[in-house]
């Protein structure tokens, strides 16, 4: 078997840690000896043990003479757990092959190095492309300090987000509802305006079976969500944040009675500062945000420089309508030439539903 093979096999097992160790990267990591997979491991949930540590401690065998497969660059600095270059050293692994190098700081290619140093041979750069858009998020968070920002939204073939009368359920069928609600798990916050949560009393969960909720983050510049909004009523139980420009502290202490956090930011344009909510944000180690918003909030966002992918999810329907919504609203571009620039985008078929995702490339310069 080659190392590419390999490799994929620990770009499995790094998926099975998908939505649990946010701030931290998914990574998997197999150990193979005279051509037989003796160990096998992932970073399973974040502070504990990472994918390296997990696949010695699985090993039928030992691993002396062995080669290590791991999807990241192996960690040499004491964290919330040991440096796992120290493990794979003691453990007698002759070989290790990574498929991408780590942007953490504290490690950068000070992991492969220590190896080499210490007569390992390293093979790195194995299907590096695959290992690094497993991790974007990770990428992204570790070099800015503020969160990746996934712009997702439904709409008919012709472009709209619901009906004239502001009806949108559902406008997607359910395999695409379900690829949503993955993502749910897999990004550690969801943000909506106010306005949809006055639209749709939303709840804003994960519905699958054994996930996680992700922090609700509100948009609400006045405080004008109500006390009997289902994002209000579950606060006890989920994560649930109110970014506000109010400063009437009096109205504060109702939300934060039934469990919301209310966090005070700047006024822009007469809304929240979207750039120092992100700023925030990236403190709290918030590493990704799935912005489920309106065409309000959606437009600020892009053309605050703040989103960086696109899910436009399309149903073969159409609605029509002159007043009816549409995924982005505000002032727009006034020429064609300063649009907003995407990647070539990936195409999934879900059901009868296509799901687009692109990169954002370039902001419009007039914005």
């Amino acid at each position: 078997m080659t190392d590419e093979y390999y490799m994929q096999k620990a770009l499995e097992l790094a998926a099975l840690g998908c939505g649990w160790v946010n701030p931290n990267p998914m990574v998997g990591a197999v150990i193979v000896k005279d051509g037989e997979i003796i160990g096998t491991g992932y970073h399973e949930r974040y502070g504990q043990a990472h994918a390296e540590r997990n696949a010695l401690a699985a090993c039928t065998g030992s691993a002396q003479g062995a080669t290590l497969y791991v999807t990241l660059e192996p960690c040499c600095h004491y964290g919330k757990t040991p440096p796992c270059t120290e493990a794979i050293l003691d453990s007698g692994i002759q070989r290790v092959v990574v498929g991408a190098m780590d942007a953490n700081p504290l490690v950068a290619g000070k992991g492969v190095a220590l190896l080499q140093q210490h007569g390992i041979e390293v093979r790195t750069g194995v299907l590096e492309a695959q290992c690094r858009k497993q991790n974007e998020v990770f990428f992204h968070f570790i070099q800015q300090r503020q969160p990746y920002v996934v712009m997702k939204y439904a709409m008919s073939m012709d472009g709209k987000t619901a009906t004239f009368s502001g009806h949108s359920r559902w406008i997607t069928g359910e395999t695409a509802r379900h690829r949503v609600q993955q993502d749910r798990h897999r990004y550690s916050a969801i943000m909506v305006g106010v306005n949809t949560v006055l639209a749709d009393n939303p709840q804003l969960t994960c519905r699958l079976e054994q996930s996680r909720n992700p922090l609700r983050i509100i948009c609400d510049s006045q405080l004008r969500t109500p006390l009997h909004a289902q994002v209000v009523t579950t606060a006890q139980e989920i994560p649930t944040l109110l970014a506000t420009c109010c400063t009437e502290q009096a109205r504060w202490s109702a939300y934060q009675q039934l469990g919301c956090e209310i966090l005070l930011l700047p006024e822009k344009n007469g809304s929240v500062d979207l750039s120092a909510l992100m700023r925030e944000l990236g403190k709290r180690q918030i590493d990704s945000i799935l912005l489920e918003g309106g065409g309000t909030l959606c437009w600020s966002a892009l053309s605050s420089g703040l989103v960086h992918k696109v899910q436009a999810y399309i149903a073969p329907k159409l609605l029509g309508g002159r007043q009816a919504p549409t995924p982005l609203m505000g002032q727009g571009v006034d020429r064609a030439d300063r649009a907003f620039e995407l990647s070539q985008p990936s195409i999934t078929q879900l059901g009868e539903d296509i799901l687009l995702e692109s990169e954002v490339r370039t902001c419009s310069p007039a914005l």
